[in-house]
């Protein structure tokens, strides 16, 4: 691509985090970068309502809801229903390949988020990733 924007396959994502000052922050990054958000939930029920009747293309969640490791599981559930996610988390991460395509590490600037969701998109559309310090990635190059 000369001289044009990416097209992104990423455009529309949902934000699941309990923290109310990292979820402002996050949904406020995320339309700078010109990001359609879904919408910015701290509920792990609400969130598996709102994935089972919007299209979403990212789910981005904390790894822990209001004290319990529910993040994982709600990235299950995203991908059954064949949506990728982005856990972020300010704890060491956790291996979740099964579940999630990479950890964000928090605190993230905007900077970050912006590459590590060019990097999810990339992967996405089959490209070569290469990993980001504060971003680990559960896919490899080779996928």
């Amino acid at each position: 691509m000369l001289f044009g924007k990416r097209k992104r396959v990423v455009k529309r994502i949902l934000i699941v985090e309990d923290e109310p000052l990292t979820a402002f922050d996050t949904e406020t990054m995320l339309a700078d970068l010109g990001y359609e958000v879904v919408a910015t939930l701290d509920d792990f029920d609400a969130a598996v309502e709102k994935l089972a009747h919007e299209e979403v293309h990212l789910l981005i969640s904390d790894v822990r809801l209001h004290g319990e490791d529910r993040g994982m599981e709600l990235g299950r559930n995203a991908l059954t229903r064949g949506v990728p996610t982005l856990l972020a988390t300010g704890h060491e991460p956790p291996s979740a390949s099964e579940c999630a395509l990479g950890c964000l590490r928090k605190p993230y600037t905007e900077r970050l988020l912006k590459l590590a969701l060019e990097s999810v998109d990339r992967h996405l559309q089959g490209e070569t990733v290469k990993p980001l310090k504060g971003l680990d990635l559960y896919f490899t190059e080779a996928e």
